[in-house]
């Protein structure tokens, strides 16, 4: 069973940043293509990053393009994204998300269980 589980959510001034991370466990995870998410209260699931599994090719929502940044380490089966310059808009519940194949911002098969991030003015 994929299980992912997200962690370093929490409460940050706006101009702040926060690193999330993502351990993956139950599957190959070099060869995943992993992904971030993030859904604020009333809103649609957005998609924010993505990361391919041997290459670390990235992909960006323009949104977040040059504030947010994606990473992993397949030692460590952990995928990371790495916030800064946060604005009060940014306050959200966050999800990573795996899946197999070419890197996509959609179609994502496996999700953690989200964590808050709160971004205060």
């Amino acid at each position: 069973q994929v299980q992912l589980v997200e962690s370093g959510g929490g409460l940050v001034q706006a101009g702040g940043s926060l690193r999330l991370s993502c351990a993956v466990s139950g599957r190959t995870f070099s060869d995943s293509v992993m992904g971030w998410f993030r859904q604020a209260p009333g809103k649609e699931r957005e998609f924010l990053a993505a990361i391919s599994g041997v290459f670390g090719t990235q992909y960006y929502a323009d949104s977040v393009k040059g504030r947010f940044t994606i990473s992993r380490d397949n030692a460590k089966n952990t995928v990371y994204l790495q916030m800064n310059s946060l604005k009060p808009e940014d306050t959200a519940v966050y999800y990573c998300a795996a899946r197999r194949g070419v890197i996509s911002p959609t179609q994502y098969e496996y999700w953690g269980q989200g964590t808050q991030v709160t971004v205060s003015s």
